[in-house]
């Protein structure tokens, strides 16, 4: 008969057990903590959306619509893709479920995401990330709100040192427009320069020239207008309100005018947390105010902010959290005392108290099971304890043991 062989992995996804499961689930608990500190609800949506979700509010021409979707026809011939990122999700069940009720909406999730590309290091192809949004408002406050929790986030992970919040402003619709008409003027003089993927986004897509990493586009960028020249009063106005909030919160922060978002949907605050920890500088949390993106996906205007940060790199930057223990071993010798002892651990774990019991094994197996297991106390339970209805408690530091009635066992641990 032949071997069978065991399917491996697919590229670009992770299993985790022990210490990589500890600091991402110890992210995703920081982050519900905080959350909550501010008051923002959980939410889920599909792990899968029509394609049209994602093509209308990403854009048909970024490189995660045409190269890194991973989009399929299911059965019943309609086209769906698994989501690449949460957004797009969130506002199209703002509209579809009748959530403007709620607005202004103040949600926040966490799961995994999809897309087709290179894998390396903290970056999989099946990743996760948080998510936090507020949709339906309009105020600066709101964008404040927002890069508050991220800031505490980052603190409350002991990642904050290292970190650096940089900011800019992407204007209103009419300081985009002339911001964008001026680029085009600029790069179209050196179009034949550039590099091929910049001149086919100087068609598209030309606020995306600003951030290419080629370095044949980086003099011809670095020398491209600033949008201050043509930021309209409203925007500025709109801009200096949140930097004179993120100061009285006591949110550092530093200006780069070339942070940009390459969608017509995205107005206002653009913001990056960025670090140099992970090797070449990295965006650990970003974000930014998308004002048009409710309406792309055909509904009214709606102004809404969000960011969204990677578990996985966060969780590498975190230090080690400490290893998961229980409180109590219980250790059983005997038939009877292995009934005991699942009555006990059924009513300790019960009253809250983490508890745990080997399967099989003499005692000194399980006393050693019981050590290696970090517990505070072990209860041993033998035939002379089960006649009399009480166990042993044993401190496993000092090693001081003594007997206690089984029904006033969880009494004793408490008190």
């Amino acid at each position: 008969m032949s071997k069978i062989e065991t399917p491996r992995p697919i590229r670009g996804t992770q299993d985790m057990l022990g210490e990589q499961a500890l600091r991402f689930g110890h992210v995703v608990e920081t982050f519900d903590r905080v959350r909550r500190l501010y008051g923002f609800g959980r939410v889920e949506v599909p792990m899968f959306e029509p394609t049209a979700v994602f093509a209308r509010s990403l854009g048909e021409t970024t490189d995660v619509v045409s190269k890194e979707m991973y989009s399929f026809e299911d059965r019943g011939g309609d086209s769906v893709t698994l989501r690449p990122e949460f957004t797009a999700g969130i506002a199209r069940a703002y509209l579809t479920e009748g959530w403007q009720q709620h607005a202004p909406l103040k949600v926040a999730t966490h799961g995994a995401l999809f897309r087709y590309e290179r894998p390396q290091k903290g970056r999989y192809r099946q990743f996760h990330q948080l998510d936090a949004e507020v949709i339906g408002s309009a105020e600066p406050q709101a964008d404040i709100e927002l890069l508050c929790m991220a800031d505490q986030l980052l603190r409350e992970l002991g990642v904050a040192d290292g970190v650096t919040l940089t900011l800019n402003t992407l204007g209103d619709g009419a300081t985009r427009e002339a911001w964008r008409a001026a680029l085009v003027t600029h790069f179209d003089r050196h179009r034949g320069e550039l590099s091929e993927d910049s001149q086919e986004r100087l068609a598209k897509n030309p606020l995306r020239i600003l951030d290419s990493k080629d370095p044949r586009d980086r003099p011809i960028a670095d020398a491209a207008p600033e949008i201050d020249s043509y930021l309209s009063a409203e925007a500025g106005a709109f801009f200096a309100a949140v930097t004179q909030g993120l100061d009285a919160a006591g949110v550092a922060w530093t200006r780069n005018a070339r942070l940009v978002r390459g969608l017509d949907y995205y107005r206002h605050t653009a913001f990056e947390f960025v670090t140099d920890r992970l090797g070449a500088q990295g965006t650990v949390l970003g974000g930014g105010r998308y004002d048009g993106l409710i309406e792309a996906l055909g509904g009214p205007p709606t102004p809404a902010v969000g960011w969204a940060a990677g578990i996985e790199r966060l969780a590498m930057l975190i230090d080690a959290p400490d290893a998961e223990r229980i409180d109590v071993a219980i250790v059983p010798m005997g038939d009877a005392a292995q009934l005991m002892a699942s009555r006990v651990l059924a009513e300790l774990r019960r009253a809250g108290i983490a508890a745990d019991m080997a399967y099989k094994g003499n005692m000194k197996k399980r006393m050693q099971k019981a050590d290696a297991s970090g517990a505070l106390w072990a209860v041993i339970i033998g035939d002379d304890e089960v006649a009399k209805g009480e166990v042993a408690l044993k401190h496993m530091v000092d090693q001081t043991q003594s007997w206690v009635a089984a029904d006033k066992l969880v009494e004793t641990l408490r008190g």
